[in-house]
């Protein structure tokens, strides 16, 4: 069983209650109300646990016309790459940004404050099983590294190709992961880099080839070998 860590913890604050008596319309119309108050009150908005993962992704059979679709060349230069080249995170509604509609998505009870952050929620790590009862704890990973991208073709794009491809909640490139795994990954492609958790290494390729295909990246002849080899081997 992973271990489970809590680091911190949220109370909420009491609501007036109405002065005036009124009928039953009306108390059961101002509980509701005081309901709603209390939420804004505080920030409490609390994220549906239904999926608490990315998109699905495609089906091993549709990954493998995907990578034999993909152009092989040898990796570009990292000469010029930047993050601040893909802005990152942007605001997707209201205060929320990217990481933390992510969060939100992936966690389970996540509870936000009036500035969209997490305070309270449960992650548990694709990559290594882990369970995190801390935002702090986990960070936002891009699947196919933005580095990795600049090499295969993105270092053409625009900013704002560059911005969408950094934000993108359509496909599956975004996944709340342990902080230090995410880390650990830095910007190497799956020949130098798979999950931990070898039970989730079949759903990572399907992920990765889904987004280098999807925006026309390039594979180097290393990168194709391993993914082909775990959609042969592990899937």
């Amino acid at each position: 069983m992973p271990q489970i860590y809590a680091r911190h913890t949220s109370h909420a604050r009491p609501v007036a209650p109405q002065a005036r008596r009124r009928g039953p319309l009306a108390v059961r119309g101002g509980i509701a109300a005081a309901a709603a108050a209390l939420a804004t009150a505080v920030g409490l908005l609390t994220a549906p646990a239904a999926q608490a993962a990315p998109p699905d992704p495609i089906a091993v059979s549709t990954a493998r016309t995907y990578l034999s679709e993909l152009t092989v060349q040898a990796e570009g230069s990292t000469s010029g790459y930047s993050r601040d080249k893909f802005p990152h995170w942007i605001i997707q509604s209201g205060t929320c940004d990217t990481r933390e509609v992510v969060l939100k998505r992936d966690g389970t009870d996540v509870t936000t404050n009036a500035s969209c952050a997490a305070t309270a929620g449960t992650w548990k790590s694709a990559y290594d099983d882990a369970t995190w009862t801390a935002a702090s704890d986990v960070d936002i990973d891009h699947v196919v590294p933005l580095a990795e991208a600049w090499k295969s073709g993105a270092s053409g794009w625009t900013t704002d190709q560059r911005q969408a491809f950094a934000n993108d909640l359509t496909r599956p490139q975004l996944i709340a992961v342990t902080d230090n795994v995410n880390q650990s990954k830095g910007d190497r492609d799956p020949a130098q880099w798979l999950p931990p958790s070898a039970s989730y290494h079949c759903t990572y390729a399907r992920m990765y080839i889904q987004v280098k295909h999807y925006y026309e990246l390039s594979v180097d002849s290393a990168e194709k070998t391993a993914l082909r080899d775990v959609l042969n081997d592990e899937c």
